[in-house]
């Protein structure tokens, strides 16, 4: 924050240093004043959800106390083709549990059971095979409301990577045929390799296509974790309209494919980063209205752990940090 110059300064000797340092230490106060409140008016406006795949979320005697109403699931772009499949047996179980919880269900695709981007298999639907699976999808489940035309679309693992033309194509099918639903056009990963200026082009790509998006998401992992504003704000540059947080949270224990550690296990290092996120990322902006925090539940074999519960089934320190944000 700035402040301003004033010319009717008032003089104070230097035999007063007591009223000096008083009125230093209020303008402290009133400065720390001024942030916590503008911070509590922007988490106050943040709707709070969570991003997991896991049905028995919603049944844990720890998911009722944090108050949550909005949950996000990830699902192959053509599950409703393939009514058999795990996937969609997976799906119809996690949209139940979430209805019988009274939590608003978020749905957003990636590529096909299967794929294996970068490498092969890793089909780029066409759009018009993209457009018969949306409406196999929205004649399966009319009751789904909210959307999100392809998770992470920018990052390798997607066969949109390269193509933001396509995927943007793939939204105006999504707009077209739900009309009232609320569409997240893109879903893209603040990749910290990446940069965020590369993540910028590809969402100005998309937009050039997507004229009339006014929805977005990111997964903000690297702001959040690295204790940065960069993706946010080169997001926030890049489109118009609202923002939500599709995916974040602290990350507790990250080893790369590599075998590299990313981030050694700790706790604490999470909770701070959660706490980073709703105290300096959120406020930054009134178009930031909505935050999916990932993941409920840790997996001891897995290689990313961000998971508010350990596999033991002990809540972390992020948890309790999340709650004070998620029950105002």
């Amino acid at each position: 924050m700035r402040g301003r110059n004033f010319r009717g300064v008032h003089y104070v000797p230097a035999a007063m240093p007591g009223i000096t340092r008083l009125r230093g230490a209020l303008a402290v106060a009133a400065a720390a004043l001024a942030l916590v409140t503008v911070a509590s008016s922007a988490n106050a406006a943040v709707r709070i959800g969570i991003s997991d795949q896991n049905v028995s979320m919603f049944d844990n005697p720890l998911f009722a106390p944090l108050e949550i109403r909005y949950a996000r699931y990830v699902t192959p772009w053509d599950v409703a083709l393939k009514p058999d499949s795990l996937e969609a047996a997976a799906l119809d179980q996690w949209l139940a549990a979430a209805r019988a919880a009274g939590v608003q269900a978020m749905v957003a695709f990636q590529h096909s059971a299967g794929d294996n981007c970068p490498r092969e298999p890793c089909t780029l639907p066409d759009p018009a095979d993209f457009r018969r699976a949306f409406l196999a999808f929205r004649a399966k489940y009319p009751q789904i409301k909210v959307l999100s035309t392809w998770n992470e679309a920018n990052h390798s693992t997607q066969p949109t990577y390269r193509d933001p033309v396509v995927a943007a194509q793939y939204y105006l099918v999504m707009r077209r045929h739900c009309r009232g639903c609320t569409i997240v056009a893109a879903d893209v990963l603040d990749n910290y390799a990446d940069h965020s200026q590369k993540m910028a082009k590809w969402l100005t790509t998309f937009s050039s296509v997507a004229r009339s998006a006014r929805l977005w998401g990111i997964h903000n992992w690297a702001d959040t974790n690295r204790f940065t504003t960069d993706g946010i704000k080169a997001m926030l540059r890049a489109v118009k309209g609202d923002v939500w947080l599709t995916e974040t949270g602290g990350i507790v224990e990250f080893t790369t494919q590599a075998g590299s550690r990313s981030f050694k296990p700790s706790d604490a290092r999470a909770a701070k980063a959660m706490r980073y996120l709703f105290q300096r990322i959120v406020p930054i902006s009134k178009r930031i209205k909505r935050v999916y925090v990932y993941n409920w539940l840790s997996h001891p074999t897995n290689r990313w752990d961000s998971g508010l519960i350990d596999h033991n089934g002990r809540k972390r320190q992020m948890y309790d940090v999340l709650k004070r944000y998620s029950t105002r």
